[in-house]
């Protein structure tokens, strides 16, 4: 099986990104699944319906959200029926959507988990736990899981990839925004990178204005974080699984800007 995931759509040039490099990635990469993160696709923050379907429609299986979920408040009117979003499983009980979803992907089925770290986050319930269960849940009826893990420590991602070396498929960080390049394949055969990246401006800070970041950082004053406009970029990773175990046999890094020019 091959999976495709796309890091953080950061606002309307994440979505531009996507639209123009998706369509040639996925021509040369020919993913059975593909799965985004669009938890920053609305104005930098949170996701609305006419978005979730502009990424469907760009070429998403699955989209992934974050600690931005709730921020369009709009998302509570229709999370419960978009059947191929996911919201942070360890979100605590009471949320709306749901941490996880099976897909069909060619002639088989992938679970796909989202999770949300707690290092420098918000103190929610342990992702570690919430995650195990979901697992043991989904084996039953898959070997081939991916999980997204939203989280800020890089020492949590990797601790969480450790912890699931052998019992999933994959765990590829997002939030970070910044593409890391310690990709690999752990010992037990799960698929493992500490961020993905982002999808969106590639001269801002995070996908930000960087002057408005710059400030506060010069003054500690308080300014309104936009996204900016300019050059694009568009980063990811291409993962070969296993049809009989599920267990992972390539992870590439995709990272595509005007210093990085998409391959022919």
């Amino acid at each position: 099986m091959k999976v495709l995931f796309i890091g953080d759509i950061v606002g309307s040039p994440g979505r531009n990104a996507l639209k123009e490099f998706l369509p040639k990635i996925k021509a040369k990469f020919r993913p059975d699944v593909t799965i985004v993160n669009g938890e920053n696709a609305a104005g930098g923050k949170g996701i609305t319906d006419k978005i979730y379907h502009e990424i469907r429609e760009a070429g998403a299986d699955v989209i992934t959200l974050g600690n931005h979920a709730w921020d369009k408040k709009e998302v509570f009117d229709f999370i419960d029926d978009a059947d191929s979003i996911v919201r942070p499983a360890n979100f605590p009980e009471g949320n709306p959507g749901t941490g996880y979803v099976i897909k069909k992907a060619g002639n088989k089925k992938i679970a796909v988990i989202n999770g949300q770290g707690r290092t420098f986050m918000p103190p929610i319930d342990d992702p570690f736990r919430v995650i195990e269960d979901i697992v043991e849940e989904v084996r039953k009826k898959t070997p081939f899981i991916f999980l997204d893990f939203h989280a800020e420590a890089t020492s949590e991602k990797q601790a969480i990839g450790w912890y699931l070396d052998g019992r999933v498929s994959a765990v590829v960080g997002t939030h970070t925004h910044v593409q890391t390049a310690d990709e690999r394949i752990l010992p037990g055969g799960t698929a493992y990178i500490s961020d993905a990246g982002m999808t969106g401006p590639y001269d801002g800070i995070l996908g930000m204005d960087r002057e408005v970041i710059i400030n506060k950082f010069l003054t500690n004053l308080p300014g309104r974080f936009e996204v900016t406009g300019g050059r694009e970029q568009c980063n990811g990773v291409f993962i070969t699984l296993n049809n009989i175990t599920g267990l992972a046999e390539s992870i590439q890094r995709i990272s595509i800007n005007e210093d990085r020019p998409f391959f022919d």
